[in-house]
């Protein structure tokens, strides 16, 4: 089957189109035909050499982590019921024709929801649902969403939205905040621009917002944190400027901020995984939120679909298309 590996550490001239054997599945596993593939800024990272002590990975290597498409064979121990069914599957590879993944951790999509959309809601949907529960996001309050016509970002404008949250929305450059303002954002600010954060607590009356959801990371989400009433809540996941988010914990006590790190804290259980990209995806049928795929790229063009999202020309989600 056609493939793509990373055959070293390195930028994205190392994403390589390869030939390789179809995958078996073992007991409690299916096959799954990829038709398109999520892409995430996470791969981005780890294709470079990022994150071992989270995400151990040893070139050459199939990067991704599942798609969506049609269930193939199934191992030994699983109902073969499922061949033929539309699904969404996590895996631990994903840029590829054909992935390996435990039976659990593969999802039906609904009528009405097509390969793209529910490819696009595979980890970002999961991720947004997983932060907004963390947040507890309430009626009224300012909610600053930052990254936020990303692939998560974008979603968590809409949640933040639909639970009655005045949004403000930060991201880089205009095309990127209109998207936002169509997803409901109240307030968008360009993070590009010197002294944006000056520009939230303006629009938040003065005090900063109530809550703030970081998906920038590095010195964007060190900025994002200034953000932050006194008392609000600061919950970070972005690695996309420089790494993850070190909030001194003596400062956050100061200004009574609960902040917190949801990628420290680790993934959730396998169960609430399942259980939030079941919602995603229902949401995602029913039109209560709305994936933004913003570049679809062939597989053997995986290397542009990384360099698109580095130079941050990507708005919403990038897929490819298998």
């Amino acid at each position: 089957m056609r493939a793509v590996h990373v055959r070293e550490f390195g930028g994205p001239e190392v994403l390589v189109p390869v030939e390789v054997d179809d995958p078996v599945a073992g007991p409690g596993e299916l096959v799954v035909g990829v038709a398109f593939a999520d892409v995430i800024y996470l791969d981005t990272l780890l294709r470079g050499g990022w994150g071992g002590e989270y995400f151990p990975k040893n070139p050459p290597y199939i990067p991704g982590g599942g798609g969506a498409g049609r269930v193939l064979s199934v191992g030994d121990g699983v109902d073969p019921g499922w061949v033929g069914r539309r699904v969404v599957a996590r895996s631990a590879t994903g840029y590829a024709e054909r992935v390996v993944s435990a039976v659990d951790e593969v999802v039906e999509i609904p009528e009405g929801l097509g390969f793209p959309e529910a490819a696009a809601v595979l980890h970002d949907g999961a991720t947004a649902l997983n932060l907004a529960r963390m947040a507890q996001i309430e009626k009224d309050e300012w909610v600053l969403v930052a990254a936020a016509a990303g692939g998560a970002g974008s979603l968590l404008v809409q949640l933040a939205r639909d639970a009655g949250a005045r949004v403000v929305a930060a991201a880089r450059g205009e095309r990127k905040l209109a998207l936002a303002r169509e997803l409901g954002a109240e307030v968008t600010v360009d993070y590009s621009v010197e002294g944006w954060t000056d520009r939230v607590r303006e629009a938040t009356g003065g005090a900063g917002a109530d809550l703030v959801i970081d998906g920038a990371g590095g010195t964007l989400g060190e900025a994002a944190f200034e953000a932050t009433a006194r008392g609000g809540r600061f919950i970070t996941y972005g690695t996309a400027d420089g790494g993850l988010v070190e909030i001194d914990p003596q400062v956050a006590d100061e200004r009574e901020v609960r902040a917190s790190n949801a990628l420290m804290a680790g993934p959730p259980d396998q169960a609430t995984v399942r259980e939030l990209l079941s919602q995603a995806l229902t949401l995602a049928a029913e039109g209560r939120i709305r994936p933004v795929i913003g570049a679809t790229f062939p597989l053997d063009r995986a290397r542009d679909a990384h360099e698109s999202l580095a130079q941050r020309n990507t708005v919403g989600k990038s897929l490819l298309l298998i």
